[in-house]
């Protein structure tokens, strides 16, 4: 006997997000559908444009009309968090991620402590740190050290690690360890640089405007001057020296001897020029509970097709959690039954494909976690300029894509969507402590933004390179400090550099040691 559900909370529904494989189309096989978390729904739906008809007529009364659009659009609020948001802010920047040697589903050789991939093993050296995640046995997890000479299928690491088959990981480069007195600080030029002889840099991957953490835990593997170290941003890479701007402190020459000093990387996603742009459009799946409680795992959905992603917003305040407002423009929406799931081709149940478990992930808080918030003027021969304040109160993201539906007789919905101009800015509000900021405000500088997030020795790193204030009209009020509002407009930084030509740039770190929080 069929016990049907009066009502359905929405504490049972669930969300997915699934990659097209063009606009409005999920590849024939392969589909995963990734689960998200979301905390609300500012705007997720299709709506429907009707018109009436009103014929002039005796009876003063008009006809029934008719349904001339359908506007289908994907909103919803979330936490931010390590791996939350990743393929999200592929989306908004419209490029890939520029990963280091990630492989997935390796198989582990305990017996001679190898990581065994498919394929591609053979892109790490002796010396690299891997990152390994997602493995069931914690001692498979974790900052490992390569040694020997990889292959394409063994990569041997310095630490001991579990037999494990039929496994399904994930590894990547995070870092190097250099041999002992190979990396030095050297500050003879304009910029300061890290220098080495044996190892050749251009091995890294590393590119122009990218992050780096440099220095580990210990001694051994951090520079013995105390200010070389941090989080610095890469001006350029040869093989004999990588240079630096935005270092946390004035770098100061250190031969590095005795030392076999760490350098940390990650996962680098900004918004590309030419044929690296590109559309990543998604499908997300609503789940809306079942409609008959004995049979719960027949689920109705809705399902919001062919979604281009259109704005962001990351809002970072006082005593709180960082949150993510996202918004994506779809071509159309689609609503399924009750039914089996899984069922192929079918207008009942959910749409054939894997759904894996959620991964796990913390949120970032705004007290402890962000380790570096730094507002300073663009400088060519200052490459640790002055912050224009100490402490921030409220920050607020935001990026627009500018993207716009297009309709077409014949078609309820949309064809397609076209992607405008990217925009990029924000608003800040700063505890006041010189006019300095103020200056800046009213001569137009060439200012910069960076913001680091680290938790749990993990990490995510936002760079604006040129950015220009509004504003700056002190706010002062009886029995609290003088505050300092300050809007923010972001543009190319190539005017900066041509290595700099993007607006913003974000690094996930998979590894950052302790001391990077």
């Amino acid at each position: 006997m069929a016990c049907p559900s009066n009502k359905v909370d929405s504490n049972i529904t669930g969300l997915r997000v699934a990659d097209e494989e063009c606009t409005g189309k999920l590849p024939d096989i392969g589909v995963i559908w990734k689960p998200l978390e979301p905390n609300g729904y500012p705007d997720f739906g299709g709506q429907i444009s009707t018109v009436a008809r009103n014929p002039i007529n005796p009876s003063r009364q008009r006809k029934k009309g008719v349904v001339t659009d359908l506007d289908a659009s994907a909103g919803l609020s979330t936490d931010f968090t390590q791996e939350g948001q990743q393929d999200m802010m592929e989306a908004f920047l419209y490029a890939d991620a520029r990963r280091k040697d990630e492989l997935t589903t390796p198989v582990i050789d305990g017996a001679n402590d190898e990581y065994e991939p498919a394929a591609g093993g053979d892109g790490y050296l002796a010396g690299d740190l891997l990152f390994a995640k997602q493995f069931s046995d914690p001692a498979a997890n974790g900052l490992k050290t390569v040694t020997g000479t990889p292959t394409a299928t063994a990569i041997g690491v310095v630490e001991s690690i579990p037999a494990l088959t039929g496994q399904t990981g994930i590894i990547s480069r995070v870092g190097f360890r250099f041999a002992t007195g190979d990396a030095e600080i050297n500050v003879s030029g304009t910029l300061p640089a890290l220098t080495a002889t044996v190892k050749n840099l251009t091995q890294l991957g590393l590119i122009p405007g990218e992050w780096v953490f440099i220095g580990g835990d210990t001694a051994v593997t951090t520079f013995a001057g105390t200010t070389n170290g941090g989080f610095a941003r890469i001006r350029s890479v040869n093989a004999g020296s990588i240079t630096f701007d935005k270092t946390d402190k004035t770098f100061t020459t250190d031969a590095g001897t005795g030392k076999t000093i760490r350098i940390f990387f990650g996962r680098v996603i900004k918004n590309e020029l030419g044929a690296l742009i590109k559309q990543l459009p998604k499908q997300f799946e609503r789940t809306l509970g079942a409609p008959d409680q004995d049979k719960p795992d027949e689920l109705q959905a809705e399902y919001m097709i062919g979604c281009l992603a259109n704005e962001f917003s990351i809002s970072i305040s006082t005593a709180s959690k960082i949150e993510m407002d996202m918004s994506f423009v779809c071509t159309n929406s689609e609503r399924r039954s009750a039914g089996p799931p899984g069922v192929p081709n079918a207008t009942i149940g959910v749409k054939e494909g894997a759904r894996p478990a959620l991964i796990e992930s913390e949120a970032f808080n705004t007290s402890s976690d962000i380790s570096r918030v730094r507002l300073a003027k663009v400088d060519a021969l200052n490459p640790a300029p002055t912050p224009l304040f100490m402490f921030a109160e409220e920050i607020a993201l935001t990026l627009n894509n500018g993207v716009t539906p297009i309709k077409a007789v014949g078609t309820l919905g949309n064809i397609d969507s076209s992607i405008g101009t990217l925009e990029m800015g924000g608003s800040l509000t700063a505890l006041f402590s010189t006019v300095e900021a103020v200056d800046a405000v009213n001569n137009n500088e060439d200012m910069t933004l960076d913001l680091a997030i680290v938790k749990n020795n993990q990490g995510f790193l936002m760079d604006l390179p040129l950015i220009t204030l509004g504003d700056g009209k002190p706010t002062v009020e009886q029995d609290n400090p003088i505050k300092l509002p300050l809007t923010m407009d972001a543009a190319s930084g190539a005017k900066v550099s041509p290595d700099l030509d993007y607006t913003l740039m974000v690094i996930y770190f998979d590894y950052l040691p302790d001391v990077a929080a």
